[in-house]
Parts: C-alpha cells; structure tokens; sequence
C-alpha cells in the first residue's frame, strides 16, 4: 500500500523543489513526483475523478505533466500543511484550503465541458480539450460555476511547468545552464 505522508519539511535533502517523502508500504522515501506516479503512489487529497480531470487538463496545457507527476505533485502538496505548500495557489493569495480551490475548479472543468460538448473533459476528444482550455485561457467556459477560469487556467498551467521543468535535468534537454541559489546535494 501507497500513502502520501504529509510531514512538515517534506522537500529535504537533494535541494530539489522535487524530492518529496512519501511512505510505501510504510516506509518514508524520497521520491520525485515522476517517479510517485511511475510507482502509482495513492493520493492523499484528490480524488480518482480529480486526478484523471488533472492529469487530462495538464496534458493540453503542458505535453508530458501526466508522466512528470502533475497530479502527484499537486495532490501531495494539497496533503501537506499550508505553510509548507509550493503550489502557485499561494503566490497569488488563494483562501486555504486549496484543496477547497482545486476540488471547485476541477468539478467546474468537468461541469462545463459536460454542459457544453456532452462528456466530462478527460473523455474529450483533443481537438474539443485544447478548444475548452483555449476558452478558459481568457473567460469562463459555457455552464462554468467555480473560481474564474483564467486563474485556474494560469494555476494548473504554472503546476504544469514546475513539475516539468522544475529539475536540473530538466534544464539541461533544455539547453538552459542550471544555476540554482543553492546546490542540489543529487542529481535528482
């Protein structure tokens, strides 16, 4: 069995903003959010339903946020206390409990693309997925009910980005020089 264990100080050693601990099978590992998805670690906060919204949603916004871990990585911080919680929610003010945030605005994706195209969004075809997040870039999506969709799009967008490219290795495909503030311990 597969928990999430929501420590205070879960991002330790290696520096990265992606080593998080979780427990397996009752042992604490540190695990990035990539490999907690690879070994199917349970979620804490989401749901299945959240998850697959999530995990759909991160694939148009950024092409490859389903297998970095996005939704492990949201879940996880949405598990952990608010003041040690990394998500972009934060930066921008959003209430606690972001969970409250993120279960409203993934029930109000589902809501309004089953209102406007006749399935929930993970089940859209991906022409109608990039149409529906096209719309929820600049205004609330037809049948849209939760917080304003622009800030969902740009706070799933921006969760998208820092489990992707939140890594060394990730600046390295990049071709990017990695000069972090402080030295990683690992190489992740």
């Amino acid at each position: 069995m597969s928990t999430a264990n929501p420590q205070r100080r879960a991002v330790l050693k290696g520096g990265s903003l992606l080593t998080l601990l979780y427990s397996i099978d009752g042992i604490a590992t540190l695990l990035s959010p990539r490999e907690a998805h690879t070994k199917a670690v349970a979620l804490q906060a989401l749901s299945p339903v959240e998850c697959r919204t999530l995990e759909a949603i991160g694939e148009v916004l950024l092409p490859g946020a389903r297998s970095a871990g996005l939704a492990e990585y949201v879940d996880y911080q949405l598990s952990i206390d608010f003041g040690d919680c990394l998500l972009a929610a934060r930066v921008v003010d959003v209430a606690p409990p972001l969970a409250a945030f993120y279960r409203a605005a993934l029930a109000s994706i589902d809501a309004a693309a089953k209102r406007t195209m006749g399935s929930v969004f993970a089940t859209l075809p991906a022409e109608a997925q990039i149409v529906f997040v096209k719309t929820m870039a600049t205004s609330d999506p037809p049948g849209w009910d939760g917080p304003p969709a622009p800030l969902v799009f740009y706070l799933l967008r921006s969760d998208a980005i820092d489990v992707c490219y939140g890594t060394a290795e990730a600046y390295e495909r990049l071709g990017v020089p990695y000069m972090p503030h402080l030295l990683p311990g690992t190489a992740w």
